[in-house]
């Protein structure tokens, strides 16, 4: 298979995954059964259409619309192009330009108040670096280890400065990296768990919880259940914190090995459903293109008109080949 129709397919999972796991973002299990009764089976509603739940909001999320997570992900690929390398400074000034879910309680909102593109957080352990990770898995290989986890370090670093945050998008990075050259899942989480966990040193914590372990453990968990059913997964991996968004997205990806079907248990899950299903997403679409529905790609394109498709097909064109 192409290496370019795989960077296509990540990019394209990612934009579905977030647009389609935004309809149930911060649900509680119950709370999305109440929803949506029936459960998430694509888009629910008019593309285009405000979410019922978001109607009278701050701001009214329509249906097909993607989040800051698909916004930060091109923000990061765009400062790849024009460096050809992850330089968090180059990564920062893209960063300034992004507007979605800017609001005071976030990450972003920090660094966009302080102005200045070569930042390097000091804290701040959610998923908002990982959530971006992957146009620097299409740039480093998964044969250059070093390069990886120093890149997934410079796209968490304007904005995320902790252990788990920086591990996370370093796993992300190297998950990505490695479905991308096609290697086998198996293959894909040891080079996942292999980043996180030497991407530790970078930032030293005291804490004995680790992104590296729950990856580890949610996987061996995940892998050997015949069936992965959401009330299950929601009541004994919430992603509401570090721990369990980014090692359940990864997981997902892996064990169902379909960029559709890990959107919509993340999105019948709950919690951080969009960012879920985005990172986990990335991963299946670069193993698996053809497990992308193009159906609900076609309605991500034209409600966002982006130019995601040309950045992919442009980052792509920048990876070393040996």
């Amino acid at each position: 298979m192409a290496f370019q129709e795989r960077v296509i397919g990540c990019f394209q999972a990612l934009a579905t995954g977030d647009a389609i796991g935004k309809q149930t973002e911060m649900l509680s299990r119950a709370d999305v059964r109440h929803w949506y009764p029936g459960g998430i089976t694509g888009f629910h509603g008019q593309p285009g259409d405000v979410i019922p739940r978001y109607a009278g909001k701050r701001y009214e999320w329509r249906i097909g619309e993607t989040t800051d997570d698909t916004e930060q992900t091109l923000a990061v690929a765009r400062a790849l192009l024009r460096e050809g390398r992850a330089n968090h400074e180059a990564i920062g000034q893209e960063l300034l330009q992004c507007k979605k879910s800017l609001h005071p309680g976030v990450s972003l909102w920090t660094f966009v108040q302080l102005g200045d593109p070569c930042r390097i957080a000091s804290e701040g352990d959610g998923c908002g670096a990982a959530m971006r990770a992957a146009p620097v898995g299409v740039l480093c290989p998964s044969s250059r280890p070093d390069e990886l986890i120093r890149g997934a370090y410079e796209c968490a670093i304007p904005t995320h400065g902790g252990q788990m945050a920086v591990c996370a998008a370093a796993a992300v990075a190297g998950a990505v990296s490695a479905a991308l050259d096609g290697r086998p899942s198996a293959q894909v989480l040891t080079v996942a768990v292999r980043a996180s966990r030497e991407a530790e040193t970078l930032r030293p914590s005291g804490e004995a919880a680790t992104i590296t372990r729950s990856i580890a453990e949610i996987y061996s968990d995940l892998v050997r259940r015949q069936h992965l059913i959401a009330d299950e997964l929601a009541h004994q991996y919430f992603p509401n914190k570090p721990q369990t968004i980014v090692p359940l997205a990864i997981s997902l990806a892996l064990v169902t090995q379909s960029a559709q079907q890990t959107a919509l248990l993340a999105a019948n899950i709950g919690g951080d459903s969009d960012s879920v299903a985005s990172i986990g997403g990335a991963i299946a679409g670069a193993l698996h293109p053809e497990t992308v529905s193009q159906k609900w790609f076609e309605v991500v394109s034209s409600i966002n008109e982006d130019d995601l498709l040309d950045v992919a097909t442009s980052l792509a064109t920048l990876r070393p080949t040996t």
